[in-house]
């Protein structure tokens, strides 16, 4: 039985920065960010934005938290307790977290709990992978013990996005922490409220003062002071490949290395050879769930031309069907955007559409059923070609692009020709047709036959502009920690004595 939530819980009306565990006093001056419900368009709240002085206060509390705090000296078992803890905590806690997450970002709930049971199984599973580290040894060369040990890297930026804050943002910090690294957590300013509360509730847990901090505000301000701190050892960021780039152009002026998951415009293939019911259920979810704001979206779906007219057109019925609406209530499929700039720039696809010669399908407009609201409506469009804008382009909203296909090395030469590649999906019961799909196009996830499912022990990330470095047990081993090869000799070493003649 499907239950709506049981109870509402209190919003902070002023969101400051978390340092050393503790909430930041308002400053007598400061510049002052409301935070909106989405779906009725009131501020619910406003955000003190940190300033370069508050990011430095931030970056020294991890600093001295890394450099002479508990935490990277634990045994890995009382480390492994204190994220045991957070998990058991964020689980406690989920419907709180849940419902400002919802009231903030506009997602529909049922969506929303299931991030936040993600979050809490991100720092269980990589509590998991840290108590199996180990180290190297070589006795090859004569006379020596080489052997290799690694170390958390220091001081993180980790910097998330406002589409998914709960299930991006924790994946941010669970993949930094338990190695023994401490962190500079700076959320979207759009949705600091499950933010807050989540990095209070890891200090409820039992995490040490310094070892994530939070810092709200906007990426020109609050951004760049942590990217550019010189306490800050590496980045990490989850958003937009624009905003990725700046990130990586400012890290990398002094050299810290950055792992960057970005944007997609993912291909989304349809063959004949598919089971087209199992394909249009998984269109539908590829591009509308989530709002239609995720960087997995199947947003460019391609259908082989025999099968074209008639998925296209059940596409466009179910589409037109989706219940719009409160995203608290259990019947509600898609909620607002997030907030009404990005509305206004979704919109703005459909004359890029049309300029380009495509067919408007379905939507392009605000909903008319809702007074208030970031709404539109579920949209859909008939590109002529691969290099129209809209195929080409990241809109990041309930917003399918249509592209009709005769051949599987079309298909192909299609999902490649693009800057992104993240992911790709393909439907087919033809095996020859999905091994080539996932031998040939560049995309750092293929998903056959099935909607998107994470597999925490598999790397995910991107090729080309889709981003830089893989989320995953080995990758971020390899990200957050260094080697370190100690060689000691295990008979006399001869040396020439310089000067003793």
């Amino acid at each position: 039985m499907t239950v709506t939530i049981s109870r509402t819980f209190s919003v902070n009306p002023h969101v400051t920065s978390l340092i050393d565990g503790e909430s930041v006093p308002l400053r007598a001056s400061g510049e002052d960010i409301a935070v909106v419900n989405p779906t009725n368009e009131t501020q619910i709240s406003q955000l003190r934005e940190a300033d370069a002085d508050e990011v430095d206060a931030a970056v020294r509390s991890s600093r001295r938290a890394f450099d002479s705090g508990p935490w990277p000296r634990m045994d890995i078992t009382e480390r492994k307790d204190i994220l045991y803890s957070i998990r058991d905590h964020l689980r406690k806690n989920a419907e709180e977290l849940a419902y400002l997450e919802c009231l903030n970002t506009g997602l529909p709930l049922h969506s929303v709990r299931g991030h936040v049971q993600r979050m809490a199984r991100n720092f269980e599973f990589f509590a998991e992978v840290a108590s199996t580290v180990h180290g190297e040894t070589y006795t090859q060369t004569a006379g020596y013990l080489t052997y290799v040990t690694r170390e958390p890297k220091g001081v993180a930026g980790c910097i998330a996005p406002w589409n998914a804050p709960l299930a991006l943002a924790s994946m941010r910090v669970a993949t930094c922490i338990p190695w023994g690294n401490t962190c500079v957590l700076k959320p979207s300013e759009y949705t600091p409220l499950s933010m807050r509360r989540m990095v209070e509730i890891f200090h409820e847990a039992g995490l040490p003062p310094g070892v994530v901090n939070l810092v709200n505000g906007r990426g020109a301000v609050t951004g760049n002071a942590l990217v550019a701190h010189p306490g800050i050892d590496m980045v990490g960021f989850t958003g937009g490949t624009v905003t990725g780039r700046a990130i990586a152009a400012a890290a990398g002026r002094n050299l810290k290395p950055v792992a960057l998951e970005l944007g997609g415009k993912s291909a989304n293939i349809i063959f004949d050879t598919a089971d087209v019911e199992r394909a249009l259920d998984g269109a539908l979810a590829g591009i509308f769930g989530n709002n239609g704001q995720q960087c997995l979206a199947g947003s460019r779906i391609l259908v082989q031309r025999g099968i074209a007219d008639a998925l296209i057109e059940r596409f466009v019925q179910r589409a037109r069907k989706i219940r719009l609406g409160d995203p608290m209530l259990p019947t509600t499929e898609i909620g607002p955007l997030a907030f009404r700039q990005h509305m206004e720039r979704v919109l703005s696809y459909v004359e890029v559409a049309q300029a380009d010669g495509a067919t408007l399908l379905t939507g392009g407009r605000r909903s008319a059923q809702h007074e208030t609201g970031f709404f539109i409506e579920p949209t859909a469009v008939l590109a002529p070609h691969n290099d129209s804008r809209v195929c080409q382009e990241e809109i990041f909203g309930p917003f399918a692009t249509f592209l009709v296909f005769d051949t599987l090395d079309e298909a192909i030469q299609i999902a490649n020709s693009s800057k992104f590649g993240l992911v790709t999906y393909v439907w087919s019961e033809d095996l020859s047709t999905v091994m080539r799909c996932s031998r040939e196009i560049r995309a750092g996830t293929v998903w056959v036959n099935t909607p998107m499912m994470r597999e925490l022990r598999a790397p995910f990330g991107g090729y080309k502009e889709s981003g830089i470095g893989r989320d995953g047990p080995q990758a971020s081993l390899e990200f957050f920690t260094e080697l370190k090869a100690t060689i000691i000799p295990i008979d006399p070493v001869k040396m020439h004595r310089y000067g003793a003649s």
